[in-house]
């Protein structure tokens, strides 16, 4: 129902935004092949045996030509499919009311209310709208491989400021060490943080690096807890969502007020070489 909008995520919004229980939302994302979904799975595998159930989100890229998506993501955690303990949904990138942005949130909560925690919600990527995504969790771990892109890179695709912790996966590679090293020199540079980001070698195919990765996370959870920042976090996604919301609201009018007589009268004048595009704007909007 929340993914097909409308309606339909406004009468779900109305029940799980007051049954929420304050589950640990973990975004996963980084740069494709670099085995998050199998580093999820691992995680998946810790927290089951500490007696915990798991959500998890997994956002799949959607074809630019025919509009579908694999939804690759429950093959590759098929351990889990059916542990009761597990609950795996894929998200295609398209078809969402308001984007993803609002999309994800939304079904993270009603996860949420189901009893899950942690939640974690897995991006395909790294691009503009994967990390708005991962940054609407409480904690956002980052997956890079031995050799990954440059300092320059890194800072530019925003991932130092919205990273929690740093996962360098298929540590037993060459250049692992050096990517370590270069991520944990970015750090040191990045100024004053209330929180420095550890940076944790894994080999999830292996489970190598999955244990301290589960204890990195529940501390920041508690750290979360312990210094406001939690409070400061969950206020901002509340501002950030809301704002989604309106902007959404405001795109279906702009569909409205886009057609019909009014609209069809509107381009006939400008063709016709009369007014200007914000006069008629304004016009339209006047209703």
């Amino acid at each position: 129902m929340v993914e097909r909008g409308g309606p339909h995520t406004r009468a779900v919004a109305g029940v799980t935004y007051r049954a929420g229980r304050g589950a640990h939302v973990i975004g996963i994302t980084g740069a494709p092949g670099a085995g998050k979904s199998t580093l999820t799975t691992a995680l998946c595998r810790s927290w089951v045996e500490l007696g915990q159930s798991v959500g998890i989100l997994a956002i799949d890229p959607s074809s630019p030509f025919s509009g579908g998506a694999i939804l690759g993501d429950r093959v590759r955690m098929s351990e889990h499919d059916l542990a009761n303990e597990v609950f795996i949904r894929s998200m295609a990138t398209r078809g969402h009311l308001g984007g993803l942005s609002l999309a994800a949130p939304e079904a993270a909560r009603v996860l949420d209310a189901a009893g899950f925690d942690p939640v974690v919600i897995e991006t395909v990527g790294v691009g503009q709208v994967e990390v708005e995504i991962a940054a609407r969790a409480d904690t956002t771990v980052v997956v890079v491989n031995p050799g990954w892109g440059d300092a320059v890179q890194a800072a530019k695709a925003g991932l130092m400021e919205i990273a929690d912790v740093f996962v360098v996966n298929k540590a037993d590679r060459e250049g692992a060490g050096e990517t370590v090293r270069d991520l944990e020199s970015l750090l040191a540079m990045s100024g004053d943080r209330r929180w420095l980001p550890p940076v944790i070698r894994s080999v999830a195919t292996d489970g190598i690096g999955t244990d301290e990765l589960v204890a990195t996370l529940a501390e920041h959870k508690e750290w979360l807890a312990r210094s406001g920042d939690g409070v400061v976090r969950r206020r901002q996604r509340v501002e950030e969502e809301l704002r989604a919301v309106v902007t959404a609201r405001l795109a279906e009018r702009a569909e409205v007020v886009c057609a019909g007589a009014r609209w069809d009268s509107a381009v006939e004048e400008l063709f016709s070489g009369h007014g200007d595009p914000w006069s008629s704007a304004d016009d339209l909007l006047q209703v």
